[in-house]
Parts: structure tokens; C-alpha cells; sequence
């Protein structure tokens, strides 16, 4: 019994423990369950403020609207105020009236204006929260008057996206639940746009209708609304869509029931009178809508609109009146009428009397002209003139077609890549000669460049490609467009950038200004600019600098645009652009000459002048549009330095001068008619003496080639132009006498049968060992001999070998070592007879035992390149040899290129690797050299 007891009890125990480890089980799941949820609740919880938190970090306080559009001391009914850069000359107020507007509270505010704004922008404005969630993934759109109040105000610099428009509904909500909605509508009407610079209803009631806001009745209050929606229609801008949205505005109103059908009737018959509109002047409009395109760059431009800001700009005050007078008196004289005797602020016109008299002849009664003027070591703009046509200024500073405006940059490409100052240009037609276009030859390409001919430039760009020279450019602020033919189309650019771009060579290859929108550098118009409670938004008073250029290739540059004697030759001397002061120049010319360009600028001022006669102006020297833009650049230049010291540009280390033959650019030679001195970079001295001038001896009556039979006193030593087979043509127009080519025969005695030399054969080129093939005999032949003497008439001569005691007949004679000797020589065979009378036969030869010399410039053996930099490798050799016949360059064994006289220059794709190039070269008479480097191109 008691055994059974125990199991029952052991039992008991045993179902108890299971129900309380089922309990346990129970409670501890239930817990689990707990903790899961609780962790749930709390990260929901966490990410929740963490999403609120990141939603509302750096929203503007709603007060702020308080400050912007307090009715006494509101920053935002001050407009916003442009100076010149003393701060003391207001040049622009951005609304109807530079004073400050007025503000009507919601009491004074006409109900027809505020009924029909609210049934135009929001019909449930009077029930809403504010707010509407519809729309957020569209942030540019404003669904209540609320959001677009806080946009507008509040939330104009932040970018247009989801976070914005969340942004947007949660202040408007704060607004309105804070202010009430009669504030928000009274906020509103103060500071909507309403074209035309009318910001708030009390400006625009001023500027459109002539009265006072609260004075508006139905028929003002209805156009009024429905501008404020489209501040683009508005009645002076487009007058049949205001009154078109006017008439749609009264018949809302009357459908919401806000307006009785006679009331309606009414409104819409009485058209509102609009005042005549009275543009707002400016002390220097091109150079104002320059300031706020820049502004614009950096700010929304309806918020600087709006107001609130006073900008302080970089113009020269001064520098501008006198400017603007000073084309107003160019044009004046050009059209015979009275010249301006005061500037626009009724100061002298100072800056006109330092204008050059006109060329003779000249008249351009509706010629155009623009200018600008910068400080290149700050990058500021000081003075900017937009097109004046008839007396009136453009408020835009107009792009123009740059022209040859363009081709500095080509040659400075040209300078980068091996070729210098003094490289040989040929001035010369391409195909068919232009009508009216004088070529010059060859040339230097300093005074290509300095006298504006196309030519050269057409071929350093060919040799340097477009794609390296855009990228010299595009570094120096200028954008050819791809696919731009240039120097074929002319490429149309803003003076701004064109001015920026030279501005870099007056700084020695700095440029100086701010980053704007595009995040390079700039000319800037802005120096600094404050609100109205006197924060400071933007300060560009200190500007950046960054190095665009070497210091040694601006150097280049600035010698060459700065020499006044290479421009003589296209501008005489004395001339317009000498200024008494070093000064880098270039005159340039639209494509189509119809107009041109003056850059100029030494290490202090910018100035660049455009000018262009109309198409029917009359032709002539004294209407020559380079001549008339140069005497308004130098009036100009004049003024804006009269108070600055004269200062240049001086010889960096790198750079050298070297005395070279003109035109050539290589080291001079007794033959070259002009030595003068050049620069250089070190290491880019020429080594090779000049080719393109030598020296013939000729018979002075005949002008055939001297031989050893022309008598002494008719030998006549003559220099002449070796002239290349592309500018043969040319040569031959221009009347330039090219070498005899033909010997003078007429003095040659008769070939002796038993004495004379067949081979080599009078005039031959030869080099080497020459085997003298020849006969010498005869009955009474005792012996023979063989001498050469230097030049045609030799005063020595020196014996070949021994003497010959064995007749021969046409067999040889000798052999000739010529190794060592260069130039004309003469072979003579003398043949003595048994009465020791001698007979002898002379021939004449040209020995040439030098190979060509060859020095490879570019590129330099173990240069590593990189692909994205140096898409085009510019190949560069120089090859000394007076009697040149072919230079061929190679990569990796594979012919590029081809030429039979310099420059020797090619353009190849660069190709990631390693790779060799090899330059051979041929003369006249056989030699061959050959030269080569290894580099590399890097991905």
C-alpha cells in the first residue's frame, strides 16, 4: 500500500513539475515576446525622432519672417541696391523706385485684391491647415499660399527636392498655426512678384496704376491678382494676356459668388488705365546685367530680385563715365555730329580728348563699338561698355565673332610644343590666293602673329591640331565648341571671357578671379554684398589665384604682343597702338573683316575695344575698322593708366636670347640678309644655320651658275631666297628671283678626244671615294695627272695620287678620296706631251660629305606622357643640311610623316605604350642620318 502511495505521489510531483516548467516556458516566451516588441517599439520610435531630427536640422525658424517683412524695418522692402566699388555711387536699384517700399497691413488691403488672390492661388485658403500633402514629389510645385510664402522666403536656397518640399509643408503648417491666416495673406501680398521689379502689392498698385494699393478697385484688384500668379504676363510686358487674365479673374469671382453678375459686368468693362512705363536708368547698363548674370550664378535670381541686399560691385565709377563718354565721342567723330563734351554724370569727358585724330577719310555715320576694362591681378571688371548703336548703350555686353582674336592661343600651343618666336612661317595662299589679300612669305612667327596674318596661324593650327589647341584655350577660359572649324567659321565669344583669357598673359601666366557656377575661375563684377540688417553674404574682395601657363611661355607671348617694331610692317610707325609704356597688343579682325577686335594690356589694365562699321559702309584705309578700334583702345589704355607707374614684363629664368637670321629663326650665316635678336626657351636654341638664304656665284652678264671656264672679273657671289616647292607660286607673283639653275656654258672649251674626263660629270654631286673614268693619251703622250682645287677658280691645287705614265682610254683615271671635303670644287686632268706642251680638261663638282644633322625637340628621350593630358604628341625635330633632300618621321617603324623642307612637325595620336621615334633625313648628294628617343604614354 504504501509502495502504491509513492508512485501516486511520485506521479503527482511529476505532472506538477511539468506544469510549472510549462508555466515557466509560458512566461519566459511571453517575455521574450515583450523585449522583441518593446525593441521594435523603441527603434521605431528612435528612427522616428532620428528621421524628424534629420528633417528639421537647419529649417529656418518661422520668425524669421518677422525680420524680413516687418512693416518698419523689413530687410525685404529695401530693394536690393548695386554700387560701384567705393560703395558711394548707386548704379541700379532692383525696383520701379530706388526708395523703399511701402507695406499695407491686411486692414488696408482692398477685400476685392485678397478675394480674388485667394480664389486665384488657394480657394480653400480660409479652412486649410496651410498645407497639403498632395504634391510633395513634385518640389516645384506650391499647392497653398502658405508653402509658397516659406518658399519663397524661407526656403529659396535650398535645393528643389523631396526633403525640400516636406521642409516647404512643415513650416507652412508652423506658419499658419502660429500667425494665423489673415498674417500669412498680409505677408504674401507684401512680397509677391509682380513683374518688373514690383515686389508687393503697394509697388505694383504704384508702378502700374499710379495710386496707392488700398485706392485699387474691383477691375485693378482682379489684374493685380492675376499677375501676381504670372509676374511674366504682366500689362506692360504683355498687355492682351493681363487683360485676358483680368477678365478670366472677375468671372472666378463671380462663379465663387465673391462678386455680384453687376459687379462683374462692371469690372470687366472698366479696363484699368496703365501708366506709361518709364524705364529705370543706369550709370552702366551692360555692366549692371552683367553683375546680376553673375549673381545669378550664385544666388536665385528672384531672391536677389526680391530685395534686401545692397551689392557692392568691382566698377570703377570714374573709369566707367569716362569710358562710356569716350565711345560715345569715337562714334560721334565717325558720324560727323557733335561730339560729347561731358560724361553721363555731367563731369568732363577727359578720357575723349586723349582719342587720336581719325584717319583721313574716315566716316561711319552708324558704325557700333563696345569696350571693357579689367584688372588682370584681381580679376575684377572696372569698366564695361555694351554696344552703342546711334547713341544708345545695349544694356547686354554683347558676344561677337572672335575672329583671329583666337590665334594667340594657336601659337601658344605652337610654344608649348617646340616651336618659338622665331620659327619660320610661310605667309603664303593656300590653294587660291584671296582677292584684296597681300602675302608675305616667309616670315617669322612673331611678326605673323604680331601683324594678324592668317596664313601661319592656319598652319601652326594644322600642325598642332584643334584638340590641342581647344584645350590651351579651355584653360584660359575660352570654350571651342566641338567641331568648331577654327580660323575657318568664326566662333562667337563673350568680350568677358576674351578679356579674362589675355588678362592671364598680362599676369605672367596667373589668373585671377572666382569661382562661379561651373566651379573654374572667373572675371568677376561682385565684391561683396551685405543684406539689409548689415550681414554679409558674400565677400570676393580677395580674389583667387591659380597658374594657368608657365611663366616662361607667358613670357614668349608677352615679348612678341609687346614688340612695337614686328607690328610696323601692317601699321607703319609711329602708330596708334604705341602708348609710350609697354604693352601687349593684338589688332584682329572678324573672319569676314567687317569688323575688329583690340586686345590690349600691360601688367595693370585690360583693355579690349570692339568695333564694326555697318555693311554698307564705304571701303577704304580710312575706314579700316582695325585702325578706328586701335585709336579708341589707345585712349582708353591712356586713361585707365594714367596714374599707374610704367611697368613690364621681366626675363624670366628658362628663357634666353639668341641672335638668329630673319626670317629663318635659325643661326645666322654670311648669306642672311637680316641678324636679330630672339627669345627662346632653354634648351630650344636653334643649332642649325640658316638654309633659307645662300649664296651662288653667277656669271654677272649672263645669270647663269659660274663655272671654272667663267672668266674671274664676270664671277659675281649673289644671295638668293631657296624658295620650297609650296611657295614657288607665291615667289613667282611676288617677283622674288629663285637660284640658276643652269650653268654658263658659253665659255666651255671643246672636249679634248685624247685629254678629257667622262666621269664624274661636269656640275655632279658626289661624296666618298669618286672614281675618275676618263681618257688620256695620245701619240706623243708622255705622262698624266690628276689635281682638285677648292672653289672655281682654285689658288691651289693638290695632286691625286701619282702621276700616270700609261696612256688610258676611257678607263680610269684615279680614284678621288673626297672624305672631309665640302662645297664646289674643280677636277682637272692634266696630260703632258713629249715637247712638254700640256693639255688639260677641268670639270666642276659639288662635294658633299656631311650627313644631315638631326635634333630630336620633341618628344625628349624617357618623357612619360599621359593620354588624358597629351591626346596628340607633338613631334618637333630641327635637321641641319644646306642641300636637303627628304626628313621622314617614324613611330615604332611606322611612317607619320614626310617633308622636304622645314619645319619639321607632326601631330600623332597618342597610343598608351611605349614607343620609339625615329627621324631620318637625305640630302642632295646621298648622305643619310638618322636620330630617335623612347617614351611613353600613361593611361
Amino acid at each position: 500500500m504504501s509502495s502504491t502511495l509513492t508512485i501516486v505521489r511520485q506521479r503527482r510531483h511529476r505532472r506538477q513539475a511539468e506544469r510549472r516548467s510549462g508555466q515557466q516556458r509560458s512566461q519566459r516566451a511571453v517575455l521574450v515576446f515583450g523585449l522583441v516588441v518593446s525593441g521594435l517599439l523603441l527603434t521605431v520610435l528612435l528612427g522616428a525622432a532620428l528621421l524628424y531630427a534629420s528633417l528639421t536640422r537647419g529649417l529656418p525658424p518661422v520668425e524669421q519672417l518677422t525680420v524680413l517683412l516687418d512693416p518698419q524695418d523689413g530687410t525685404l522692402l529695401q530693394p536690393t541696391r548695386l554700387y560701384d566699388r567705393s560703395g558711394t555711387h548707386l548704379l541700379a536699384a532692383l525696383a520701379p523706385t530706388p526708395d523703399r517700399r511701402g507695406y499695407a497691413a491686411y486692414a488696408q488691403l482692398p477685400q476685392a485684391l485678397v478675394d480674388a488672390t485667394v480664389a486665384l492661388a488657394q480657394p480653400d485658403f480660409w479652412t486649410s491647415p496651410g498645407f497639403t500633402a498632395a504634391g510633395w514629389q513634385d518640389p516645384a510645385r506650391h499647392p497653398t499660399i502658405a508653402q509658397k510664402l516659406v518658399s519663397d522666403l524661407l526656403l529659396w536656397d535650398e535645393p528643389a527636392d523631396t526633403t525640400r518640399a516636406i521642409h516647404e509643408r512643415m513650416l507652412a503648417a508652423q506658419v499658419t498655426a502660429r500667425y494665423g491666416r489673415q498674417q500669412v495673406l498680409e505677408w504674401t501680398l507684401n512680397s509677391a512678384d509682380y513683374g518688373h521689379f514690383a515686389f508687393g502689392a503697394e509697388a505694383a498698385a504704384r508702378l502700374y496704376f499710379g495710386k496707392d494699393v488700398t485706392q485699387l478697385d474691383l477691375s485693378e484688384s482682379a489684374l493685380l491678382a492675376a499677375v501676381g500668379q504670372a509676374p511674366a504676363l504682366n500689362p506692360i510686358d504683355a498687355p492682351q494676356a493681363a487683360e485676358l487674365m483680368r477678365q478670366e479673374t472677375i468671372a472666378i469671382l463671380k462663379a465663387l459668388g465673391r462678386i455680384t453678375p453687376e459687379q462683374a459686368a462692371q469690372a470687366t468693362a472698366e479696363k484699368p488705365t496703365i501708366l506709361p512705363y518709364a524705364a529705370t536708368t543706369s550709370a552702366a547698363p551692360a555692366f549692371v546685367n552683367l553683375a546680376l548674370d553673375q549673381l545669378s550664378a550664385h544666388y536665385d535670381r528672384t531672391r536677389i530680385e526680391r530685395g534686401g541686399l545692397d551689392v557692392i560691385t568691382t566698377l570703377d565709377y570714374d573709369l566707367q563715365m569716362q569710358t562710356a563718354c569716350s565711345v560715345d565721342a569715337e562714334l560721334a567723330r565717325l558720324a560727323g555730329t557733335t561730339v560729347p563734351a561731358a560724361a553721363a554724370d555731367g563731369s568732363p569727358c577727359t578720357g575723349a580728348r586723349l582719342l587720336p585724330s581719325l584717319p583721313v577719310g574716315a566716316s561711319l555715320p552708324s558704325a557700333s563699338a563696345s569696350a571693357l576694362i579689367l584688372d588682370p591681378q584681381t580679376g575684377q571688371l572696372l569698366a564695361a561698355v555694351g554696344d552703342v548703336f546711334d547713341g544708345q548703350e545695349s544694356p547686354q555686353l554683347a558676344a561677337h565673332p572672335a575672329g583671329t582674336l583666337l590665334t594667340p592661343f594657336v601659337y601658344l600651343t605652337g610654344f608649348a610644343h617646340g616651336l618659338n618666336p622665331g620659327s619660320l612661317g610661310w605667309d603664303i595662299p593656300s590653294g587660291v590666293a584671296q582677292p584684296g589679300t597681300t602675302y608675305h612669305g616667309p616670315v617669322r612667327l612673331r611678326i605673323a602673329l604680331a601683324n594678324d596674318y592668317l596664313a601661319p596661324a592656319v598652319d601652326v593650327l594644322g600642325q598642332m591640331g584643334l584638340d590641342s589647341v581647344r584645350t590651351i584655350a579651355s584653360s584660359f577660359g575660352l570654350t571651342l565648341p566641338a567641331g568648331a572649324q577654327l580660323l575657318q567659321g568664326d566662333l562667337t565669344l563673350s568680350p568677358l571671357d576674351l578679356a579674362g583669357a589675355y588678362a592671364i598673359f598680362a599676369d605672367q601666366g596667373i589668373q585671377a578671379g572666382q569661382r562661379l557656377d561651373d566651379n573654374s575661375l572667373h572675371p568677376v563684377t561682385i565684391l561683396k554684398i551685405t543684406g539689409a540688417d548689415h550681414s554679409l553674404w558674400l565677400d570676393w574682395s580677395v580674389p583667387e589665384r591659380r597658374a594657368v601657363v608657365s611663366p616662361q611661355l607667358a613670357y614668349l607671348m608677352n615679348q612678341v604682343l609687346s614688340d612695337e617694331t614686328a607690328r610696323w610692317p601692317s601699321l607703319g610707325h609711329p602708330n596708334a597702338l604705341e602708348i609710350g609704356r609697354p604693352a601687349g597688343i593684338k589688332a584682329a579682325r572678324t573672319l569676314d573683316a567687317s569688323a575688329a577686335w583690340i586686345a590690349g594690356y600691360t601688367p595693370q589694365r585690360v583693355v579690349l575695344t570692339w568695333l564694326a562699321p555697318t555693311a554698307s559702309a564705304s571701303a577704304g584705309a580710312g575706314n579700316d575698322p582695325e585702325r578706328l578700334a586701335a585709336g579708341l583702345w589707345r585712349g582708353l589704355m591712356q586713361y585707365a593708366v594714367r596714374d599707374l607707374p610704367s611697368a613690364g614684363w621681366d626675363l624670366p629664368v628658362g628663357v634666353t636670347t639668341v641672335q638668329v637670321c630673319d626670317p629663318s629663326g635659325e643661326l645666322p650665316t654670311a648669306a642672311c640678309p637680316n641678324v636679330v635678336s630672339e627669345v627662346f626657351l632653354v634648351g630650344r636654341e636653334p643649332i642649325q644655320t640658316d638654309t633659307l638664304y645662300q649664296t651662288f656665284q653667277v656669271n654677272r652678264e649672263t645669270g647663269l651658275l659660274a663655272t671654272v671656264f667663267t672668266p674671274p672679273e664676270l664671277v659675281e657671289d649673289k644671295v638668293y631666297m631657296i624658295v620650297p616647292q609650296q611657295a614657288l607660286q607665291w615667289a613667282q607673283t611676288a617677283g622674288i628671283p629663285t637660284p640658276p639653275t643652269a650653268y654658263d656654258t658659253l665659255q666651255m672649251p671643246a672636249v679634248l678626244p685624247e685629254a678629257h674626263i667622262t666621269s664624274p660629270a661636269m656640275f655632279a654631286n658626289g661624296r666618298g671615294a669618286l672614281t675618275v673614268i676618263g681618257s688620256a693619251g695620245g701619240s706623243d703622250f708622255v705622262s698624266y695627272r690628276l689635281e682638285y682645287g677648292q672653289g672655281l677658280n682654285p689658288q691651289e691645287w693638290v695632286q691625286i695620287g701619282s702621276d700616270g705614265t700609261a696612256p688610258v682610254e676611257e678607263g680610269t683615271l684615279g680614284s678621288w678620296d673626297t672624305t672631309g671635303l665640302n662645297g664646289l670644287y674643280a677636277l682637272r686632268l692634266l696630260v703632258v706631251r713629249a715637247d712638254q706642251r700640256l693639255d688639260q680638261a677641268v670639270i666642276q663638282v659639288t662635294l658633299d660629305n656631311t650627313p644631315p644633322a638631326i635634333t630630336i625637340r620633341s618628344p625628349q628621350d624617357g618623357q612619360a606622357l599621359s593620354a588624358a593630358a597629351t591626346p596628340q604628341v607633338a613631334l618637333q625635330a630641327e635637321v641641319d643640311e644646306p642641300f636637303l633632300a627628304q626628313v621622314r618621321f617614324y613611330i615604332d617603324g611606322r611612317q607619320v610623316g614626310e617633308f622636304n623642307a622645314g619645319p619639321f612637325g607632326a601631330l600623332w595620336p597618342a597610343e598608351a605604350g611605349k614607343h620609339t621615334f625615329k627621324v631620318t633625313a637625305s640630302d642632295q648628294a646621298g648622305n643619310t642620318s638618322e636620330a630617335s628617343v623612347t617614351f611613353t604614354i600613361e593611361k
